[in-house]
């Protein structure tokens, strides 16, 4: 049996399936015995596809019991079938002298046999999970979500996900609107956001600011005034909008590293800080933007340190206090008391039926506590049914609201994901050629995909030597927001590096026996039992140390792709 890449039988077989009977133990592999007929039957059914066909398109291999179940990625085939000088030689003997099949798995057997191979794959016993299914447990429901996703067109077809998580969220976006105080209209065909015309309410973020930049007369110290409008109602709005947007992205920044607290804290609520307990107020808030995250923790005060003990320094620009903050107003001069009606359509349906006021930082918080900041790109089973909000999706909201003056529009992950897949490898075989061309070495000779190179088994100094002119490349986002296509090109550098068993720690040691996909714009990686892996600890330890090696090795490679290949704005050769 097969799937196919397409909708019809037309399209090209993206994966061969080889089921036996669940009685027939005789021809069926296991781990420790491959050469099997189970095999055998594969091995021809992958050459007719990949020789006679010329399919270059195969993506997973499968041998199956209908309970037992042998998961194989065709890069592995590629790699110790297609190019066995043996196998080939064995396979155009069956094709030019039209031998039948038990003649190929006879004599495919002789050749395995003096084969020393080890092939990975990804296995399981479906039976297994019918213990998972019937107890009360939670802890071991995420095995559902790993066999789930091991049987999906993500990972059989590595295709994208139909429903892009990285796609706007508009209900979330539509209710953080509401709550600065801004909509979005049309205005000569042009998608704009703007002050509200009707229904403005004091306390939104937007209208506390205004009020506050009158109440202090601080318009005269602004350089450059003239820039941010015609006249004074437009400059104070222009204003208090930049001021607002500044103090929203370090909101939802801080949001998504307290989600990534608790997720590595192995769902530890404990790790929750953007609270109405914890920031009561407009002045807490300022405390945690300049006096937490903006200072080393060493440096920080006794009660800092006592309330904000977890909350860890972010070497970053973005809690800085801003130049036109400095000029005008900080965000702990907004009214603490105010409270702002609920949206309509709101998300907090408890708050909303019972009497739909709260004061506007504890809406924010709560608004905000209803999406789920935590699972991006973890297998646990979501109890709460909360909308995943990933930084993707958070990006997609900060170029809408912050390029409303140039209409500026976040590319959906689909066209940056293919963009990056496209021009990068084709512009890393072009490093290769030219960096080999003298030395008499081809890698990458007749490029065409990088498919017939991946898993190749390079040595120590190649392995530096090929990431060394990978990292050579340049790639610059001119008109870079949010950053979602540097991101989309990091993770295509990284996963492309595995593809080709070259992404290593700096002593040159390969990763190996890891899967690395990029599925819908997210990098995601697989151990060999279909589990992804993530951040985090277990029982307040680090996992594995061959997991800690991986997740260090994979920290310090992002670091050097950022540092030296991606760049925003314009560059300078």
């Amino acid at each position: 049996m097969v799937i196919h890449t397409g909708k019809s039988t037309v399209s090209d077989v993206g994966v061969i399936i080889e089921a036996k009977r669940p009685n027939n133990v005789s021809e069926m592999i296991s781990g420790s015995s491959l050469n099997k007929k189970a095999a055998h039957e594969l091995i021809l059914y992958y050459l007719d596809e990949r020789i006679r066909a010329g399919n270059n398109q195969l993506k997973k291999l499968v041998i199956t019991t209908i309970y037992e179940w042998y998961i194989i990625d065709a890069n592995y085939f590629d790699k110790h079938i297609y190019r066995n000088t043996a196998i080939k030689r064995l396979y155009d003997t069956y094709i030019n002298d039209r031998k039948d099949n038990p003649f190929f798995y006879e004599e495919i057997r002789k050749v395995l046999a003096n084969i020393d191979l080890d092939i990975p794959c990804v296995y399981f016993d479906i039976r297994e999970y019918t213990k998972i299914l019937i107890n009360s447990k939670k802890d071991d429901d995420k095995q559902l979500s790993a066999l789930l996703r091991v049987l999906s067109p993500q990972y059989l077809l590595k295709v994208a996900a139909p429903n892009d998580g990285n796609s706007l969220n508009d209900k979330f976006y539509k209710e953080l609107l509401h709550i600065i105080g801004l909509e979005e209209a049309k205005e000569n065909n042009k998608p704009v956001i703007r002050r509200k015309q009707q229904d403005r309410h004091s306390s939104s973020l937007i209208e506390a600011t205004i009020d506050a930049l009158k109440t202090e007369d601080v318009l005269h110290r602004v350089t450059d005034l003239s820039s941010f409008g015609a006249n004074t109602e437009e400059r104070e709005f222009a204003i208090a909008l930049e001021l607002c947007i500044t103090w929203i992205n370090r909101i939802l920044f801080l949001k998504l590293l307290e989600g990534q607290l608790k997720t590595y804290h192995d769902g530890d609520k404990g790790f929750n800080f953007l609270n109405s307990k914890m920031v009561p107020n407009f002045k807490e808030l300022y405390k945690l933007f300049h006096k937490v995250l903006a200072v080393p923790v060493e440096e920080r005060t006794e009660n800092v340190k006592n309330k904000y003990s977890f909350v860890p320094y972010l070497n970053s620009s973005l809690f800085d206090i801003s130049e036109l903050e400095d000029q005008t107003v900080k965000v702990q001069a907004l009214d603490q008391t105010e409270q702002i009606p609920l949206f309509s359509q709101s998300v907090l349906k408890a708050a909303r039926t019972s009497g739909g006021m709260l004061p506007t930082l504890e809406y924010l918080f709560q608004f905000l506590d209803a999406y789920d900041f935590a699972s991006e790109g973890d297998d646990a089973v979501q109890e709460e049914n909360k909308t995943i909000i990933s930084a993707s999706v958070l990006g997609t909201v900060f170029e809408k609201i912050n390029g409303y003056k140039d209409g500026s529009i976040f590319t959906p992950a689909f066209i940056t994901m293919y963009m990056c897949k496209h021009v990068i490898r084709e512009a890393v075989v072009t490093k290769f050629n030219e960096a080999l061309s003298g030395t008499g070495q081809k890698l990458f000779d007749n490029f065409k995909d990088l498919k017939n190179y991946t898993r190749r088994l390079f040595k120590t100094d190649e392995i530096l030597e090929a990431n060394q002119i990978i990292n050579s490349i340049k790639i610059c986002d001119p008109a870079v927001g949010s950053g979602h296509f540097l991101v989309s090109a990091l993770n295509e550098i990284i996963q492309m590096k595995a593809e080709l068993g070259i992404l290593a720690d700096g002593e040159g040691n390969s990763i190996s026996n890891y899967e690395f996909d990029v599925i819908n714009d997210e990098l995601t990686i697989t151990d060999p039992k279909g589990n992804l892996l993530g951040y985090k600890l277990k029982d307040g330890k680090p996992l594995s140390k061959d997991v800690q090696h991986l997740q260090k090795t994979l920290f310090h490679e992002k670091q050097l792709i950022i540092e030296n290949c991606l760049f925003g704005g314009t560059l300078l050769f």
